[in-house]
């Protein structure tokens, strides 16, 4: 197994302990101790050691959505997330990843997208491509697999008066490939196609956060420049209320954010959102949020294991519905279409945009 120094070392500190084993939301969907993340790193940590085979494991390795929760749980302080992605680099490097992965890839290369999507329907107006100043990143998610939570960003930027601009290669930040295959020659090709075309904006907006976290933290560390100025969705959004170019009315209706791992736990935001919703309304929490906030699940792994991804989005909605809320915000357009499939009777799932517009 081809890894790191570092990756090597967390792997060989890890204690099998018990205190990650209950926050694994791929491992609460299966019931299968195999899908914990005590249970990962132990299979890892035999393979490290030369008692099993990566080829026996990986689809283990695959069946992480790579959350964080484990991490966050760690009393000893390592981050699993780290070996995850390495093991996922070297199954890809080393021809070992699984075919369900190998059809993803694939999809890449002939279309450009994961998803194997030919094109997307764009909201009206961005078709002509017409630039502005401002470059909104939808994602890969947004664009091909959630145009509900497209139009709807479009529409609230167009609210606040934001003259906006789309580019279906800056979409493409690097996120999915840096899921599926870690840091490869691929993945950082994708993240500087996409920040040559940031650097031709004055402004980007981000609007999923796992292409923000992906943005602000390994484009620096892999040297990639961004002369754009960067915001958040959520940033961007807040700004135009705060200085009153996004007009709101606070009508007292309760919302619940569903808090994504990327905002909460890589990029240490749990507070935009929540200045967002007490502008419109009245916050309810979930016992478990924040940090502590479990996944409601990931488009790209509902290719390959839809059951799982159903019942993780199930099982969200049975802390969600023990606050007094009605109203789920969600921030992320996986989980909005994730948390929506699954939504209860009684309940519904919103975006943090379409909270805003009913609040208008």
């Amino acid at each position: 197994m081809n890894i790191s120094e570092k990756a090597k070392n967390i792997v060989d500190n890890c204690r099998f302990c018990w205190m990650c084993r209950h926050v694994c939301p791929t491992g609460n969907a299966t019931g299968q101790e195999r899908n914990t993340a005590r249970a990962r790193a132990l299979a890892v940590s035999l393979v490290a050691r030369g008692a099993e085979k990566l080829e026996n494991v990986i689809e283990n390795v695959y069946e992480c959505m790579l959350c964080g929760a484990c991490t966050n749980n760690c009393m000893t302080g390592w981050d699993p997330k780290v070996f995850i992605r390495e093991i996922k680099t070297d199954a890809a490097l080393s021809g070992m990843i699984p075919d369900y992965i190998e059809k993803l890839l694939d999809n890449y290369e002939k279309t450009g997208n994961v998803y194997g999507e030919v094109s997307a329907n764009l909201p009206d107006g961005l078709q002509s491509g017409k630039k502005s100043d401002i470059l909104f990143i939808a994602g890969q998610d947004a664009r091909y697999k959630s145009p509900e939570s497209l139009k709807g960003a479009i529409g609230i930027l167009k609210a606040a008066g934001a003259d906006v601009s789309m580019d279906e290669s800056a979409d493409d930040t690097g996120a999915a490939l840096w899921f599926l295959t870690g840091k490869t020659g691929e993945t950082v090709q994708a993240a500087k196609n996409c920040a040559k075309v940031m650097n031709g904006y004055k402004t980007a907006i981000v609007y999923d956060p796992v292409d923000l976290s992906l943005i602000r933290h390994e484009y620096k560390e892999w040297g990639i420049g961004v002369s754009a100025r960067v915001y958040g969705f959520n940033e961007y959004l807040l700004e135009k209320i705060e200085t009153g170019e996004l007009k709101v009315k606070n009508k007292g209706k309760a919302y619940t954010v569903q808090d994504h791992y990327a905002y909460s736990r890589e990029l240490d935001d749990v507070h935009t959102v929540r200045k967002i919703i007490a502008a419109i309304g009245v916050g309810k929490e979930t016992m478990l949020h924040g940090k502590e906030a479990d996944a409601a699940g990931s488009l790209i792994m509902n290719e390959y294991m839809p059951s799982v991804m159903k019942r993780t989005a199930e099982n969200r909605w049975e802390r969600l519905k023990n606050t007094g809320s009605r109203t789920v915000v969600t921030e992320s357009p996986a989980e909005y279409e994730l948390l929506k499939r699954t939504c209860p009777d009684g309940y519904e799932v919103l975006t943090t945009e379409q909270a805003i517009a009913e609040n208008l």
